[in-house]
């Protein structure tokens, strides 16, 4: 548990830490706003402080009082001239936990302290104080038995007609002050909750074959006050009856709310614990069941037992609501146990959650288990201590430490459980106002434990800051000004030059009006208008994405102040690098610039989060599988500019400027000075890594990669990369790069002539074939005699007279 020296020590801390920090961010919140009094100062924070010395700071400046206390202090502000309270809590009553709760002593029975603290409360600033409550032994006990007598509880009403004895004797074993009461409940005794026709007014179980004779249908009925005589218990039990009503839920929570709020007639004690046992076996009608009947006016939480002790609103009003239950049975510290069957407890274990101080227990059918199950529930409600508030002021907020019997604290609780009777627990109770309160609002609050009469009371005390005007002065009706120099209504020539910020500006920048020497700015629906010239406000500063400073800063006067991690004049160029490192380790994969948390590919080809997507970079000998420790170099903004052309970030870069150098650039500009790094300053500067040159490049190395890579004349430069064990890098080049030599002119016009009387020659031979082929296809000789002809006309030869002038046709034989 935190001690009060402990507890100061670590809100001081805060306060410094959280001045701290602001200052790191450049925004002084004392002096952003425009407070023109003490009050407004020391509303905006706590850590602000307001100077009351009567000449202080500019004539006309008022905003000038309000600042950081060192600061005041630094610009000549007396101390006793300065306003800043703190939030502080008083114990006013601290009376000493009981240890017994009978005897003599009874009546002055103290189970919370203390019992009344007051409380100075500054907007923003919390203050604490502690609370520690015990359950004293043998504390007086009332326990009120509430009953269902309707039909289905007729066994169970068998079982109890001598409890009052049994229970009795069980209960002396906890308290040697006991006290016993009897109820009971049906339901409405209207249509259609209860039967009203004209043969059952006098017996509801008319023409009921299984049970033919019971009594009429009532809401509540109070039977016997709580007293130590057990054995009118008995007798008034012995004489009940059950009744008979006609739909299955019961009107038990007209009962338990007419058995919490008459208190008279019950005979609750003051001084003593309050139990009411609720028995049913059916569920129960709720807030605006009634209206079934026709019953719309609400409940209104009231006794109302007339001479008879019967509840006389029964047919006139609703039903209970479980919040009005829950309000009037913590009025009046009852504990409320619900003894229902095993059926129902789901029911009634949900009704627990919205009830504070109820529990339920499972009742055998015909409660046989009665005693047993009300000494557990009580062992069970003294097994635990939670803290309520009542009448909590909207304004201030309330938060709960508790400390239980193993001394741990646990934050945000208000309850401890597992406690043995005569245990202490402790409760760090942190108060913090909201704002300053009004005149109608209430000024104090209670804080009590859940079925305890004992409570403690919080009293607020009024602040107000400052004495007085607080080193201003308070003009008389009619009279402005921080001296009181000017009449309300003068709006001449050389009040309206002092509401200007230079000679032809507007008055007041167009933004207020000059009353007096004194601007007093308008109200904007977008934010807050303010200055000496109605120049400032917080929220014309730059956006992104629709948000003021892009969210990461705060607006002063136009002008972004950004939170630690952003630049920029909108604050959206977030420093942080991390999201530019890629899977490999390296910024950027090497490819590009980390530039407001997002990294800019300088690599041509390269995209991707971080760059690591590239098809066309270089081969492996550019990658991280080539040089895993390829070391990360600082360059300067001129350097960034001129290797990789980057000058349209110019105004987002930011020194120190890493960059992953390749060791090709090194090779290149070292042996042959050429290549990006060409300059021998930079070259010198940047590339520091061993090269080593040799005549013939060894490949048995494992742990060596062969690099090759094409120079700007076309050679080829090969060279292998390895680290030593020392972790240095050691990069081993060929002497000379590798250059093809030049083909001998003769040989290249001799392959060339050749090559043309080739193709002449094979066009030749073709062109050659063709015509061959075409002449065979065309000459007489090439073709064939036709059969059909030489059978038909046998050829006759021609003599020198002539050739026959007819020719006969070959006979068809």
């Amino acid at each position: 548990m935190l001690s009060r020296r402990q507890w100061t020590y670590t809100v001081l801390s805060y306060l410094i830490l959280e001045i701290l920090i602001r200052n790191v961010k450049g925004l002084n919140v004392c002096t952003s706003g425009s407070a023109t009094s003490c009050e407004e100062c020391l509303l905006i924070h706590p850590s602000c402080a307001w100077c009351a010395q009567e000449e202080f700071g500019a004539p006309r400046t008022l905003t000038s009082r309000c600042d950081l206390l060192q600061n005041l202090q630094k610009r000549g502000c007396e101390a006793r001239s300065v306003e800043s309270p703190r939030s502080d809590s008083t114990v006013l009553e601290n009376q000493p936990l009981s240890s017994k709760g009978s005897g003599p002593t009874q009546y002055d029975v103290i189970q919370i302290m203390p019992q009344k603290v007051s409380l100075s409360l500054r907007p923003g600033d919390p203050t604490w104080f502690e609370v520690q409550v015990r359950q004293v032994e043998d504390y007086p006990v009332d326990l009120y038995y509430l009953m269902d007598l309707s039909l289905s509880m007729k066994d169970d009403l068998d079982t109890i007609r001598n409890l009052g004895t049994k229970l009795a004797q069980e209960m002396k074993k906890l308290t040697s002050n006991f006290r016993l009461g009897f109820g009971s409940f049906v339901d409405k005794n209207m249509s259609p909750f209860s039967y009203t026709a004209a043969k059952y007014q006098s017996n509801p179980c008319n023409g009921y074959k299984l049970f033919p004779n019971c009594v009429p249908s009532f809401g509540f009925r109070h039977l016997l006050s709580l007293t130590d005589k057990v054995d009118m218990f008995n007798k008034e039990v012995q004489k009940q009856m059950v009744s008979r009503n006609r739909d299955a839920p019961e009107g038990g929570f007209d009962a338990i709310l007419q058995a919490a709020v008459c208190k008279e007639s019950i005979g609750w004690r003051k001084e003593a614990f309050h139990l009411l046992v609720f028995t049913t076996d059916d569920v129960p009608h709720l807030a605006l069941d009634g209206k079934l009947g026709g019953l719309v006016q609400p409940h209104d939480g009231m006794c109302h037992l007339d001479e008879k002790n019967e509840y006389s609103a029964s047919t006139r009003m609703d039903y209970p609501s479980l919040a009005l239950l829950g309000e009037k049975l913590a009025e009046n510290n009852i504990y409320l146990i619900f003894a229902v069957t095993k059926k129902l407890y789901v029911i009634y274990k949900n009704f627990t959650a919205l009830i504070p101080g109820t529990t339920v227990e499972i009742l055998d059918q015909d409660s046989k288990n009665i005693i047993q199950l009300i000494v557990n529930a009580y062992n069970n409600i003294r097994s635990k201590v939670e803290l309520t508030v009542w009448d909590h002021p909207e304004d201030i907020s309330l938060s709960f430490t508790a400390t239980c019997q193993d001394g741990r604290p646990l934050t945000g609780l208000r309850k401890c459980a597992d406690l043995k009777i005569g245990d202490t627990v402790s409760f760090n109770v942190s108060v913090e106002a909201r704002g300053c309160p009004s005149p109608d609002r209430p000024q104090s609050f209670t804080i009590k434990p859940v079925g305890f009469k004992d409570r403690l009371q919080a009293l607020r005390a009024l602040q107000r800051a400052g004495t007085h005007t607080c080193g201003t002065c308070a003009c008389e009706p009619g009279y402005l000004g921080t001296r009181c120099e000017c009449r309300e209504g003068d709006a001449g020539s050389t009040h309206l030059a002092a509401c200007r910020q230079a000679e032809g500006k507007q008055v007041c920048s167009g933004r207020g009006q000059c009353r007096c020497n004194q601007c007093l700015c308008y109200e904007s629906e977008f934010g807050k208008i303010y200055g000496s010239y109605c120049e400032c406000d917080d929220f014309s500063c730059a956006r992104h994405k629709g948000l003021l400073c892009s969210g990461h800063g705060e607006c002063h006067c136009g002008e972004c102040k950004c939170h630690a991690g952003y630049i920029g004049d909108n604050c959206n160029c977030s420093t942080e690098t991390a999201p530019c490192v890629s899977e490999d380790g390296r910024m950027c994969s090497g490819r590009g610039v980390c530039v407001c948390g997002g990294c800019q590919c300088t690599e041509p080809g390269a995209f991707g989060d971080t760059c690591e997507k590239c098809p066309t970079c270089p081969d492996a000998c550019g990658t991280k599988s080539a040089f895993p420790q390829a070391r990360l170099v600082h360059i300067t903004q001129a350097d960034a500019h001129r290797l990789w052309h980057v000058s349209d970030l110019a105004p987002t870069l930011t020194c120190p400027f890493w960059v992953l150098l390749n060791p090709v650039e090194c090779v290149e500009c070292r042996l042959f000075g050429s290549g990006k790094l060409a300059d021998n300053q930079t070259c010198q500067r940047l590339c520091k890594d061993e090269i080593v040159t040799v005549e013939t490049l060894k490949s048995d190395d494992p742990n060596a990669v062969l690099c090759l890579y094409k120079t700007d004349s076309d050679c080829v430069m090969k060279f292998t990369y390895s680290e030593h064990a020392n972790g240095q890098s050691v990069l081993t080049a060929l002497k000379e790069p590798e250059c093809a030599a030049a083909p001998d002119a003769l040989t290249v016009l001799l392959a060339v002539v050749g090559s043309i009387l080739a193709v002449g020659v094979a066009l030749l031979a073709v062109w050659k074939l063709v015509i061959t082929v075409h002449d065979r296809r065309s000459s007489p000789a090439s073709r064939a005699p036709d059969p059909a002809r030489a059978t038909r006309w046998p050829r006759t030869p021609c003599t020198s007279s002539g050739c026959p002038a007819t020719r006969r046709r070959p006979s068809s034989a």
